[in-house]
Formats: C-alpha cells, structure tokens, sequence
C-alpha cells in the first residue's frame, strides 16, 4: 500500500464487502479521465512493476467484451500501443467466445493480430474430473461410483460449469450417506436443462426455418458434408450460398463453433434441450 500511494495519491478508493463472509471484498480506484489520462492508467502497472522490479501478469477475463465496445478498434489500438512496450508485465487476455476472440487477434486488420501467443483450452480430461467429483461427494458425506462420475461427465461433454452444475444436482438429491445411482442421473439432467430453457428458448426465438433446420441436422450428429445434395434436401438447408450465410449466422450468434471444417454445437446442453423440443 506505501508503494502504491505514489499512483493512487489522488484517487479515493472505495472498498465494498459482501455480507457473504464466503465472498472476496472489491475495490475501486475512481480513476476518471479528470485524474488520469487513459496511458496513465494503461502504463500504471508496468511504472509499479520497475519501482519493485518485479514481474506481474495482469488476467482480463471475458476480452471478448472489447469487440462490443464503441469504437472498438481505437480502443484496442491504444491498449496495444502502451502494452506492446511493457518488459516487466504480462498480459493473459481470457475469453468464451471463440469466434469473437478470433476476429480479435486472427484478423489482419485488427490492432491485436499476432500480438501474442493464442492457447485454445482444451477440455479438463474425464480421468481429472472423477477424483474432484468423487471427493465432493465423500466431503458432503455421500458417495458416487468412478463410473457414474465419468457418465455425468459424459452427459455434458466435459463441460466445466456442467459438470459441476449437474454433480451438483445429483449430489443435493441424495440424503446424507447414500450413493448417486444411474436411476438419478435422468431427473437430473432435466432439471438441468430446465434451469437453462428460458435462455435456449430466447437463443432460439429469433432465428428463421433454416437456421433452426441447420442445428437440427448438427444435433442429429451431421456434423460435415452439409453442401451434398442429401443432406441439404434431409434437412432443407437451401443452397450451398445460403448454407455459408446459415453457417456464419449462427457462429456469430455463439450457437455454433467450427472446427477442422466440422460444426458443432457449442453448448451441449442446448443439444440436448434441442433434441428433446425440435
């Protein structure tokens, strides 16, 4: 805190504590462009990172959210015009939407191409779920089987806040000493999907005929070949024109994702909710 007055001297900082004794407290600086110009601020952590001549890496989760901003563009140009000078600090720039990242720092005409490395996360291994679902489940004095650990995983596709979310359900179903058996995992995969419905429908509403038919033929498994005459007349895709326009809709609508030129839903549990209404 010393080290930090020399920055914050003219800043009120405002400390907030949830009632939850649980939860972390937040602060906030008040930085104002009355008090800082925006390359104060942006150069603030590497000037304390000299002074201390230490390292530190600095996490902005959701980067997408840049892409959504009023003149997105400048504002990334000036971030990465202070950033890219920076020796003593990095950057780790998260972000859950696929397509908007990669318009981010795929795209030749945006200031962030190539600024760094990019890491697609790949899913957290089955074999690493069981152990952490197991040891929940002894914590809150039930039990649960290794193979009924891999079937909910399994269920929603190793999906972190699934897997968690569904453990959850099956785990406050049972009464204290009892163990997790297949007959629970069906009603618990549709209070699941009830939980999130009001979303899906609202995903859902605004998307015409072909859309919808173009995320039935991908939940129905059809995941590549969509310009072959067979599948496009199955599932009434159009033409193949109006497939690429069907295609780019919906990974701009984050409902789909592609990959080494196959599709796939990007929630899997909306596949499943989708199965189960259309």
């Amino acid at each position: 805190m010393e080290e930090a007055r020399d920055f914050l001297v003219r800043l009120t900082p405002k400390i907030s504590i949830s009632p939850d004794p649980a939860s972390e407290f937040s602060v906030s600086l008040g930085i104002t462009p009355e008090t800082h110009t925006p390359e104060q601020v942006l150069e603030m952590v590497e000037t304390i990172a000299k002074r201390k001549n230490k390292h530190i890496v600095v996490c902005i989760d959701e980067f997408q959210q840049i892409g959504e901003f009023a003149d997105s563009k400048s504002v990334q140009a000036r971030l990465r015009s202070v950033w890219q000078h920076h020796h003593l600090t990095s950057y780790c720039l998260f972000g859950s939407k696929r397509h908007m990242m990669s318009d981010i720092f795929l795209n030749r005409s945006m200031p962030f191409y190539q600024f760094g490395d990019l890491i697609w996360l790949q899913k957290i291994p089955t074999e690493d779920w069981i152990p952490y679902i197991i040891s929940h489940f002894e914590a809150a004095g039930r039990h649960i089987s290794e193979t009924m650990a891999r079937h909910i995983c399994e269920t929603v596709d190793n999906y972190p806040s699934y897997v968690q979310h569904l453990a959850s359900i099956m785990l406050s179903s049972l009464p204290e000493g009892a163990s997790a058996t297949e007959d629970l995992l069906v009603p618990s995969v549709t209070e699941l999907i009830s939980t999130n419905e009001a979303l899906y429908m609202q995903q859902v509403e605004p998307l015409s005929v072909y859309q919808m038919n173009l995320l039935r033929a991908i939940t129905s498994g059809i995941h590549t070949g969509f310009n072959e005459k067979r599948v496009r007349q199955q599932f009434d895709l159009g033409s193949p024109s109006n497939f690429v326009r069907l295609k780019t809709a919906l990974i701009e609508r984050d409902l789909i994702y592609s990959e080494m030129k196959h599709l796939n839903i990007t929630d899997p549990v909306f596949t499943l909710w989708f199965r189960r209404r259309f």
